[in-house]
């Protein structure tokens, strides 16, 4: 009886330890948002990336007044082209 129980016990306190949640950023954008969300008195608060701006200043003068900060998007490609492929080339003999 007690395996079972000790079992369960530590089944729901994995399951129950923390929310984990796939973080998303997209990549069509250059600049997100990490918006600070208050958990009130309750506490629990949370945050998430709104990453839909195209400059620092648009998500600036967005977050103004928010809890939020303002962050280059990290998978961003800033539209580098990408590098030649070299070609080997064959050599007879």
């Amino acid at each position: 009886m007690r395996l079972p129980l000790l079992t369960l016990t530590a089944i729901f306190t994995l399951l129950g330890a923390a929310d984990a949640s796939a973080q998303r950023y997209d990549p069509a954008y250059p600049v997100c948002m990490h918006r600070y969300t208050g958990g009130g008195l309750g506490g629990g608060g949370g945050d998430y990336f709104d990453c839909s701006f195209t400059s620092l200043p648009q998500c600036r003068a967005t977050a103004s007044g928010l809890a939020a900060t303002c962050d280059l998007n990290p998978y961003y490609a800033f539209n580098e082209p990408l590098p030649p492929r070299r070609r080997h080339k064959k050599v007879h003999q």
